[in-house]
């Protein structure tokens, strides 16, 4: 019996650190970049951060997709294509618009100086 509560114990323990820590990476990562006012796509841009904030990266990447389709140069929208991939555990198509979100915004420092970004091109 003293064996069972134990490992609940551990159990309940372990939960606890593996949520604080997905609460701590989560807190200090990467945050989607806005479009610059006027851009064409940035209407998606907007919305693809509302739902990247509240976790539904699956739906941020549709509206970041759209806000890449309608201007094809908004490096924020790859990037933030590339963030929410990430989060999605694809790390291949991450890394494919990481490139194209580097290339295009090579003059953003929000996007040069991204860690993750460097960690996905190996910079």
């Amino acid at each position: 019996m003293k064996q069972r509560i134990g490992f609940k114990i551990v159990g309940i323990f372990g939960m606890f650190l593996l949520l604080l820590t997905a609460n701590i990476a989560q807190a200090g990562g990467a945050k989607p970049l806005d479009a610059p006012a006027g851009a064409a796509g940035a209407m998606h841009n907007a919305e693809g951060i509302k739902h990247y904030n509240m976790g539904k990266w699956d739906k941020a990447e549709m509206h970041f997709m759209e806000a890449a389709k309608e201007n094809g140069k908004l490096a924020e929208a790859h990037y933030n294509l590339a963030l929410s991939l990430d989060k999605q555990g694809r790390h291949r198509d991450a890394t494919k618009h990481f490139g194209e979100a580097n290339k295009l915004g090579a003059d953003n420092p929000a996007i040069a100086n991204s860690e993750i970004l460097k960690k996905h091109l190996g910079m």
